[in-house]
C-alpha cells in the first residue's frame, strides 16, 4: 500500500535577497533540483485528513493573520544536527513561530522531529564537511549581499511532495483574505 504525499507550508522569496539565495544555492550544491526561496511555515507533514480539511484551516487561520515583515539574518549551520546551512531569521521570528503554532493543529497537526526554527535553506547536504565547506562560501557571499534582507510575509503556498525533491503547489493562502486555488 502506498503512504499518502507529504504536504507543507511556505512563503516563497521572490525579492532580490530571495533571488541572491536562490543562485546561491545553484553555485554551492548543483546537484540537487532548485527550490524556489522560500521559508517554511510548517514543515513536510503526513495529514492528519485530507487535502480539502488543511485548505478550510489554513483559509480559517490565515485569514485572521495580517501579512508581517521578516529580515533575514546570518547564515548558520545545523551541525551536527544535521548538515544543512541556512539563513535564520533574524527579526519578528516569533511572528513565524506563532503563525506555525496557530497552524499546526486538525489535519495539520504534526509532532515535528525538530523544535520549529524559522529559517530559509540554502543547502542540505550528505555530510558534515560538505556543510562546513558550503557554510564558509555562503557567509562571505551573504556578508556581501547589499539589498534589503527584509522579506513581506503576505501570502503562503500549500505544497504537496510529488517525487523526491519535488513540490507542486496546491493552494495560494493569502495572510487577511480568502483562499485562491490553483
Amino acid at each position: 500500500m502506498m503512504s499518502s504525499p507529504r504536504c507543507a507550508l511556505v512563503s516563497y522569496v521572490t525579492n532580490p535577497a530571495g533571488q541572491f539565495i536562490q543562485q546561491l544555492r545553484r553555485d554551492l550544491h548543483p546537484e540537487l533540483p532548485h527550490f524556489a526561496a522560500h521559508l517554511t511555515l510548517l514543515p513536510p507533514r503526513f495529514l492528519l485528513g485530507s487535502e480539502a480539511s488543511a485548505l478550510e484551516t489554513l483559509e480559517e487561520v490565515c485569514g485572521r493573520v495580517d501579512p508581517f515583515e521578516v529580515s533575514l539574518g546570518e547564515i548558520e549551520t545545523f551541525i551536527p544536527i544535521t548538515p544543512t546551512v541556512f539563513v535564520r531569521v533574524a527579526h519578528a521570528a516569533y511572528k513565524m513561530r506563532e503563525l506555525h503554532d496557530r497552524l499546526n493543529i486538525k489535519a495539520l497537526l504534526c509532532e515535528e522531529q525538530w523544535p520549529y526554527m524559522p529559517h530559509l535553506t540554502i543547502a542540505k547536504l550528505t555530510d558534515e564537511a560538505a556543510a562546513q565547506e558550503v557554510y564558509l562560501t555562503a557567509r562571505r557571499q551573504w556578508s556581501e549581499f547589499e539589498g534589503s534582507r527584509s522579506v513581506l510575509i503576505k501570502e503562503l503556498t500549500f505544497v504537496r511532495e510529488d517525487g523526491p525533491n519535488h513540490w507542486i503547489d496546491l493552494a495560494a493562502v493569502p495572510l487577511g483574505n480568502r483562499l485562491v486555488r490553483r
